[in-house]
């Protein structure tokens, strides 16, 4: 007899993932975050939803156009959702060659599992026969189906075409490296808290345990295969935080000293605030207009032992003065103003299909007016980083020169400008998310 383990006895059959991954593409296209659909999801099958759903997000724009192939008028949502995923993880290759990050099964075993999430459920079933023959149809008929689809950009590039299109305008060298960038799971990057450990102590720990990692930055250091946080020594300990190398650079940025008053408008989920604690005992506010998410900053400020007097949270809008300040100047004000997140497309595959084409001008209309508000907080001789995680020109070098243009008192900095994210398979040092950074300092 063979022995079976536990972990395959307690491991969720396929058909089961397809189905909620199913679900939270359906939700997507109906407006939620990929993030608050997983949060709801059954925590044994999370990891794999995740993992599933991610790179279906990341492999849509083919997924649609095939499906449209095989099925002319789309079933209803479920069902066209279950298509879309089954055929994500038949997909062999990506206008880059082969699918980076893709969740490996037999191709026989994605159509079977498909087939029995259809059959065992109810809204699902009538549906079954359609979607074993579209998908044996796939298997088929790969080559042709593929080719018919090969000049469609939205296929090619798994974006939305008014997204190809504004990269194409400020890109024009770089614009096709940054949409197959965006296909590849981002690394695993943490910022070693200096006040608990060091970054040698923390690589010691992780080689100890078998982990791989290399060091990124002044505090960072990248793990090499990326694998659950908790899972990492040193997490309860508040040895380190999550945080890209791209976003460990807004707190360096900042001359912050002991003894400042310190401003982090619009702080969640708090990376930011922390590392700035980190770097200096200061007199902090930490602002956030989403109270739920203000929490968050709590938390991580427990666990990293910086929840020290000096700090303080307010759930308040950052550019509605009343409702927060109390007139005294700061020195030195964090504005990491909401954006597209056009920057961060690698962590949140999502975020190209649940934004719009007109969310650009949107949300540059609402980082000028938080902008212009913190720039009355300042004090003379203080500082205002402004930063988002945007590569969309209109959300930062634009957004920085009108800024410039509107304050006569505002001297600019030298500052990063515009970071572009990277590849994984590139040199790990420069392996970061899309970030815009200037810098101002207000004259005396």
């Amino acid at each position: 007899m063979v022995a079976v383990s536990e972990k395959a006895v307690l491991a969720p059959p396929l058909s089961s993932i397809l189905l909620t991954s199913a679900v939270a593409v359906q939700e997507v296209m109906h407006g939620r975050s990929l993030t608050e659909v997983l949060a709801e999801t059954e925590a044994r099958l999370r990891p794999a939803t995740q993992a599933v759903a991610f790179h279906a997000m990341r492999h849509l724009g083919w997924a649609d156009a095939v499906a449209l192939q095989l099925v002319p008028r789309d079933p209803a949502p479920l069902a066209a959702a279950l298509l879309r995923v089954a055929l994500s993880l038949l997909q062999e290759d990506g206008p880059g060659g082969p699918v980076p990050g893709m969740p490996v099964y037999a191709p026989h075993t994605v159509v079977d599992q498909a087939v029995r999430a259809a059959d065992g459920h109810r809204r699902l079933a009538s549906y079954k026969g359609l979607i074993n023959g579209s998908l044996r149809r796939f298997l088929r008929e790969r080559e042709a189906l593929t080719a018919a689809v090969a000049e469609d950009p939205i296929a090619r590039w798994n974006h939305p075409q008014w997204w190809i299109k504004l990269l194409r305008q400020a890109y024009p060298q770089q614009w096709q490296e940054l949409l197959r960038s965006a296909n590849v799971p981002a690394p695993l990057t943490l910022r070693v808290n200096r006040r608990r450990a060091t970054r040698e102590q923390v690589m010691a720990a992780f080689e100890a345990a078998g982990i791989a990692s290399c060091a990124v930055g002044q505090a960072g250091l990248m793990v090499l295969v990326p694998r659950p946080v908790l899972q990492l020594p040193g997490y309860a300990e508040g040895w380190w935080s999550v945080q890209d190398a791209g976003a460990q650079l807004a707190a360096q940025l900042l001359p912050l000293a002991d003894g400042m008053r310190v401003l982090d408008a619009c702080a969640a989920p708090g990376g930011k605030t922390a590392h700035m604690l980190e770097l200096a005992d200061l007199e902090m506010l930490a602002l956030d207009a989403d109270e739920r998410r203000l929490q968050r900053v709590s938390e991580n400020l427990q666990r990293l032992g910086l929840d020290g007097p000096g700090v303080r949270l307010a759930a308040a809008d950052a550019a509605d003065l009343s409702g927060w300040w109390d007139g005294r100047p700061f020195d030195a004000v964090l504005a990491d103003v909401p954006c597209t997140a056009s920057g961060i497309v690698r962590r949140h595959p999502d975020i190209r299909w649940l934004r719009r084409a007109p969310d650009v001008a949107r949300t540059a209309a609402q980082q000028a007016r938080i902008a212009d508000a913190l720039w009355q907080v300042v004090a003379p001789g203080g500082h205002l980083l402004y930063v988002t995680c945007s590569i969309f020109p209109a959300e930062g070098q634009a957004q920085a020169e009108a800024f410039a243009r509107r304050h006569a008192d505002a001297q600019a900095l030298p500052a990063p400008g515009q970071l572009l994210p990277v590849a994984l398979d590139a040199t790990p040092e420069l392996a970061q998310d899309g970030f815009f950074y200037a810098l101002f300092a207000k004259r005396r």
